[in-house]
């Protein structure tokens, strides 16, 4: 079997992955798009296409909901809880056993480098790992109403669900949604971003290996406009799991409302990262580095805010451009440590906001700009960035950027350093650094946010329930809160 890297370098040299799937997933099979047109997909490194994919209508979309409707009813929601579970398992092993192509596939697609890639498949096999041990632990509970009553509650699957999956974290959103779906009984139309369409396709075709039942799972690929947009709208779906922006989020919240249908928003953020005087300064500096670098910054819960407190401020920023001015940048699949943004719309975005600032004479202390692979002059970077000391009220600490850069304010105290990081219209995440537990436990109680990291960011896994309040969503995936999404209560009451 072929090493991530051995098939990096071929990937690398060839410009492609070959053999990658160029249809919709449809009840248990590929098959072209009803209107039989198809689009390229991009590599971010090199700002060229590497292969074309199914581009989905609404016929696409009426089939696989048509499909996953009659698999709900007919093959997976009445399976036993523990064969549904043995289902997953097998999927989690085959995801492992394809890890190398499926990361090449996920570079190729997203730009991001190849050890990232990598985690995060490892982090889909993970989810389906832990989502196969759940299946036969579902239960209810019994209400003591009683001597002469019977009453209990039972957790229902809600029925056919949609994903709508982003492309920042193509085969990490799809596996934390599709598998607790799965494992609550449902039934799944999964719509991937059209600029990362394959790890979904492929994630599909291992669930049909894995022994999933035609149907229970389906692929519809192709834009929010023409695909996105109707499965949201469509009658047929219970419950639509969607990540993306709040603009995005708001027109499928609108589109569902129409229907009645239930909602789980993961939308942006503008995360704080707090580091105190008194924390452990090597371990705050990794931090802050993975937590907005990662990815190039393009996470919802990247921590793009670092607000430091006074004492620290001038050795901590000095030190972190340091850093950020070493980090090696290049092709994803040469596993640099810092890989492209995902599109030229988005590099066009990153700029905009560093020109604005620019003008408004923000301090730009390192980065600011547009750059290319060193190697070829291709794709689309931009250089690691840090803006100091910025008032509350300026667009770079208001707005999400969704790239490589790391907005600066100063704290005075614990106190000033948490009314900072509640002082926003997100509340995704938090992270805050400090040798004091009691004082960084104060800090998780009274921080706005649906996670809080302390001294280390991104810490936990598919264990910790994951979602976030005001203008980054509701509803919680991971965990088995994530689970009960896909759940619907039902009471019984009797006369015994």
């Amino acid at each position: 079997m072929n090493s991530s890297r051995e098939l990096a370098a071929r990937a690398l040299s060839g410009g492609t992955l070959p053999g990658l799937p160029n249809g919709h997933f449809i009840d248990g099979a590929f098959r072209a798009g009803a209107a039989g047109r198809s689009m390229a997909s991009l590599d971010p490194g090199r700002a060229e296409p590497f292969a074309d994919f199914a581009r989905g209508d609404a016929d696409d979309v009426d089939a696989a909901v048509q499909s996953a409707r009659r698999a709900f009813e007919t093959a997976w929601r009445d399976m036993a809880a523990a064969e549904r579970g043995r289902i997953l398992m097998r999927a989690a092993g085959l995801i492992r056993q394809n890890a190398a192509r499926l990361a090449v596939a996920e570079c190729l697609d997203s730009g991001k480098p190849l050890a990232e890639a990598e985690g995060d498949v490892g982090g889909a096999a993970r989810a389906f790992e832990y989502y196969a041990g759940a299946c036969d632990k579902l239960q209810g509970d019994s209400f003591p109403i009683g001597p002469t009553y019977l009453g209990y509650s039972l957790h229902e699957p809600v029925g056919v669900t949609a994903q709508i999956i982003p492309w920042n974290y193509p085969i990490s959103t799809a596996a934390r949604g599709i598998a607790p779906a799965l494992a609550a009984g449902c039934t799944v139309v999964a719509k991937p971003a059209e600029q990362t369409p394959f790890t979904a396709l492929m994630l599909a075709d291992i669930l049909r290996q894995a022994g999933l039942p035609d149907g229970v799972c389906n692929v519809v690929t192709g834009t929010g406009i023409e695909v996105g947009a109707p499965l949201s709208a469509h009658p047929g779906i219970d419950h639509i799991t969607f990540t993306g922006s709040v603009a995005s989020g708001q027109k499928v919240m609108r589109a569902a409302a129409d229907h009645v249908t239930r909602v789980v928003l993961e939308l942006g953020g503008k995360s704080p990262v707090v580091v105190l005087g008194d924390c452990d300064v090597e371990r705050a500096l990794d931090g802050v580095m993975g937590a907005i670098f990662e990815n190039a910054g393009q996470i919802c819960s990247a921590g793009s805010r670092l607000i430091v407190e006074r004492s620290l401020h001038a050795p901590f920023v000095e030190t972190l451009c340091r850093r950020a001015e070493a980090l090696s940048i290049g092709h994803g699949l040469r596993n640099p440590a810092l890989g492209p943004v995902n599109s030229a719309e988005q590099l066009a975005r990153i700029s905009g906001f560093i020109d604005r600032a620019r003008d408004r004479g923000a301090e730009i202390v390192t980065g600011g700009a547009t750059t290319t692979d060193p190697e070829t002059g291709k794709g689309w970077f931009y250089r690691p960035t840090i803006v100091d000391n910025r008032e509350p009220d300026d667009e770079l600490v208001r707005e999400e950027i969704f790239g490589p850069v790391l907005t600066v304010q100063v704290a005075e105290d614990a106190d000033h350093a948490l009314a900072l990081a509640n002082d926003s219209q997100y509340a995704l995440v938090a992270g805050i650094y400090t040798g004091d537990f009691s004082r960084a436990h104060r800090f998780a109680h009274r921080v706005d946010a649906g996670q809080v990291f302390i001294n280390e960011y991104f810490a936990g896994g598919i264990e910790v329930p994951f979602g976030g309040n005001r203008k980054s969503g509701f509803g919680r995936e991971k965990g088995l809160e994530g689970l009960l999404s896909y759940c619907r209560t039902k009471s019984v009451a009797a006369r015994i």
